[in-house]
């Protein structure tokens, strides 16, 4: 495919664009992946999975990992701190139709990592080794990593995990480029990632403070990095995705849409939370997300006040068309 830069491969899956959804907890489920996939993501990840939640088959975690099949190929993150549990819940995974399992050592989120998950794994290397060699074994797909630096700065550890994930069969690493104490404060340092590139023969995926395309195609360049991984930046802004496919594909970045069509995209995606899952659960849910879509908009912060009271779908859709009636309405009229 013609473009200027190459697809990313892991294992059999060949991906294009080189664009990766970043898993997000109660933000990418199926319904997300779906809708968001066609602007451009080259591959969607789930949210991350308890291993030991898996153990049981609860109904809502088995609905964390479930999928439309329209949004593959698919890779499927789980965390956890014992080896031989991590490697269960690998093998479930894959049954239930994961493409890739990526295992979770980044998330710095303090229900993860009071149990020694996520981010915590990075301060003991030797169980980030078995965990890996555990679920390698374990699976007949590729197995990925994403991870942060390490657990604080003076602790700087992810070459040494990288190192051991190449020697034990993982296919590509993710990397955070911040430390897990810093959460999401401070830049992200691209620097070390330029760094673990050069430090691996498997394709690394670049992560952190990826909010605008062409700094975006600028930092992977400048890194050598084989794919990009965007998170927070697209939530309601897709179309960001949809820029990045256009300058790797080489052509000018379309505009991104008005105010109006935005919001239109945003009723969609509500119906569809609503549709797949249930006003109960559709409703509180979808706050964060409108909260999203109405960024840099007029009269926002008023907006997302009168949206976040609200108790019924009918409720915010109303307040939602009634915006965009208004948003409409204020546009210049072209001579």
């Amino acid at each position: 495919m013609p473009g200027t830069v190459p697809p990313l491969r892991i294992g059999a899956h060949e991906i294009w664009p080189p664009v990766v959804l970043a898993p997000m907890s109660g933000v990418t489920n199926r319904t997300l992946r779906a809708l968001y996939k066609p602007f451009g993501f080259g591959l969607t990840v789930t949210e991350f999975v308890s291993s030991n939640a898996l153990q049981y088959g609860a109904k809502r975690t088995m609905e964390m990992i479930d999928q439309h099949g329209v949004e593959k190929p698919v890779s499927t993150q789980l965390w956890g701190s014992d080896p031989a549990i991590m490697a269960y819940a690998a093998r479930v995974v894959r049954e239930c139709g994961a493409d890739i399992v990526d295992i979770n050592f980044g998330c710095p989120a303090p229900k993860v990592t009071k149990t020694e998950g996520g981010s915590a794994c990075l301060r003991d290397v030797d169980r980030c080794e078995a965990i890996m060699k555990a679920v390698v074994a374990a699976v007949d797909c590729p197995v990925t990593v994403k991870m942060r630096l390490g657990w604080n700065e003076t602790a700087l550890v992810y070459t040494e995990v990288a190192r051991r994930a190449e020697a034990a069969g993982v296919r590509a690493l993710t990397l955070h480029a911040r430390t897990a104490k810093q959460f999401f404060k401070g830049e992200a340092d691209w620097s070390h990632i330029a760094a673990l590139k050069a430090a691996v023969g498997i394709p690394v995926i670049g992560n952190g403070d990826l909010t605008d395309p062409r700094d975006a195609l600028a930092k992977m360049r400048e890194s050598g990095v084989d794919a990009i991984m965007v998170g927070r930046a697209v939530l309601g802004n897709p179309w960001l995705v949809g820029a990045l496919a256009d300058l790797f594909e080489g052509r000018e970045p379309r505009p991104y849409p008005a105010a109006p069509e935005r919001l239109r995209f945003a009723v969609h995606h509500y119906q569809m939370m609503v549709d797949e899952w249930g006003e109960a659960r559709a409703v509180p849910q979808m706050r964060k997300h409108l909260g999203y879509y109405l960024k840099g908009f007029p009269g926002a912060s008023e907006l997302r006040e009168r949206l976040m009271r609200t108790q019924t779908a009918a409720q915010t859709l109303e307040i939602v068309e009634a915006t965009i009636v208004r948003l409409e309405q204020s546009q210049p009229v072209a001579a």
